[in-house]
């Protein structure tokens, strides 16, 4: 009997999309006390999803989920190396705030993700020992796997609770019949979109938001230290001060002003807030650094590659250069690029400002002790300041919520797809686009924190939200559901 040379069809899919998961977002070895905890509730529920869809019958042949972005938060924790055995020295900086994004030091952080996080990996790996599909879509706190080494420490680890539990005794090694590469197979990474003809295209968003963005999205690593992948504002704000920093949240920023962050110093005390003013120097420092890596000539080289690799996407996809280079020209500089960037991003163009009017003011009293002029002229210094305040006020956008629902609007039009997802704003939300000829949706967060000492602020809840999308009888369909204790319902904000 002869085998027949006609390749596999491939299955069809129905795709359970969700994002912002952030394992390992409360590993803090550096400071026991200092960030919020994440809830164990999100496990739990995340375990029984997981449980609930991988007996579901999908419409088509299996499932594939799509992770969108910061399925593991690597840039949100801080760990130390601990017996780690490492090839990559740590800098001064990683001494002081944990183990960086090198390779090794990704892999660590993976390690200590996977014991924490261990059910999860389980449902995961039981997911795919089904026959169902995972893909993982790069985020800004997971860009770490961009490292080949990273993503194969992910795949082995799944593939050790799946041969370990189809083993009778629970021993990995001896479940010699699993289908290892088949398995394998069945795990996949994108490091920029998911896309899917004319049904969906998904990606996590982080690129058309200016404080998480990447430089070079296909070769994220730094110029002058290829080592390791580059850091970008939220990367630097969460390790200088975020995350040592008693009380304070990585969220909840785009509502709050100097005045909000000053009242939050006074109340960590003098000594508290003398070290939190020490580590914001220490972080807008390294922003300027980071500004000046990439008017280097490295930074030609590295974005030479960025090229290259684009290149190769494009002829890989099928989508063409032309229409792969319209996406590019869609994203957003990182903050990083400019001073004034810079400046704004932390406040300090605002609290410049309220120097000079102080100062304006102290010259005005002083004159108007021998013109009788001051108070005309402190009101139109005091106008002036409050003009310029609202100013800066405005140009100061941290929510990108709406950033990301205007590039939806074209990236319908580019790459035709009935649905454009991403996650990153934590906010889910549904907004028809491009005249009504596909949907935007946003899939929310799993991420969620619990109560806080500092702050007096009530403990966030995710939404838990996931989107469903099926093709029945030739038609894209999509339905956005949140997950709680009875199950999957359809969502429904407010």
């Amino acid at each position: 009997m002869t085998r027949s040379s006609t390749p596999p069809v491939a299955p069809k899919e129905s795709l359970l999309v969700f994002s912002d998961v952030h394992l390992g977002s409360d590993l803090n070895d550096r400071s026991k006390s200092a960030g919020p905890k994440r809830s164990e509730r999100i496990d739990r529920d995340l375990v029984a999803f997981l449980d609930h869809y991988r007996d579901a019958p999908p419409a088509g042949d299996r499932w594939r989920i799509v992770i969108a972005g910061d399925l593991i938060d690597f840039i949100g924790m801080s760990i130390v190396a601990d017996g780690e055995a490492l090839t990559t020295e740590l800098t001064t900086e990683e001494r002081e705030h944990g183990l960086g994004n090198a390779s090794d030091h990704a892999r660590a952080k993976l390690r200590r993700v996977a014991v924490r996080h261990r059910d999860v990996f389980e449902a995961l790996a039981a997911f795919v020992s089904r026959g169902h599909a995972l893909t993982v879509v790069h985020g800004n706190h997971d860009v770490e796997f961009h490292w080949d080494d990273v993503k194969e420490d992910f795949r082995a680890i799944l593939l050790a609770h799946a041969r370990r539990a189809s083993a009778p005794d629970g021993d990995a090694l001896a479940a010699g019949t699993f289908e290892d590469a088949a398995f394998l197979d069945r795990i996949e990474f994108r490091p920029w979109f998911f896309y899917w003809g004319g049904v969906a295209y998904i990606e996590h968003g982080h690129q058309y938001d200016p404080f998480c963005a990447t430089e070079n999205l296909m070769a994220p690593l730094s110029p002058l230290d290829p080592r390791r992948v580059a850091r970008g504002f939220c990367d630097v704000l969460l390790r200088y001060v975020v995350r040592p920093t008693r009380g304070m949240r990585e969220h909840g920023h785009e509502s709050m002003g100097l005045y909000d962050y000053i009242s939050f110093g006074v109340k960590l005390g003098f000594g508290g807030m003398a070290k939190l003013g020490v580590r914001f120097f220490d972080a807008v420092v390294e922003l300027f650094r980071l500004r000046r890596e990439y008017l280097t000539e490295a930074a030609h080289t590295l974005k030479a590659e960025h090229e290259r690799r684009v290149a190769e996407l494009a002829e890989a996809t099928r989508i063409g250069k032309v229409r792969i280079r319209a996406l590019l020209a869609l994203q957003s500089p990182p903050i990083t690029r400019s001073i004034r960037g810079i400046l704004a991003s932390v406040l300090l163009d605002r609290l410049a400002l309220a120097l000079v009017a102080s100062l304006l003011l102290v010259a005005t009293a002083i004159a108007g002790i021998y013109s009788g002029r001051f108070f005309a002229a402190s009101v139109c210094v005091a106008f002036a300041w409050i003009l310029g305040h609202r100013y800066l006020s405005k140009q100061r956008k941290i929510d990108p919520a709406e950033e990301l629902c205007d590039r939806a609007n074209h990236l319908a039009r580019l790459l035709p797809a009935a649905f454009v997802v991403m996650g990153h704003t934590h906010a889910p939300a549904e907004v028809s686009v491009a005249e009504g000829a596909a949907k935007y949706i946003n899939l929310g967060s799993w991420a969620e924190e619990e109560a806080e000492e500092i702050g007096g602020k009530s403990a966030y809840r995710a939404a838990r939200t996931h989107l469903v999308i099926q093709v029945r009888d030739g038609k894209p369909t999509a339905e956005l559901r949140a997950w709680d204790a009875e199950g999957p319902r359809r969502f429904t904000a407010g």
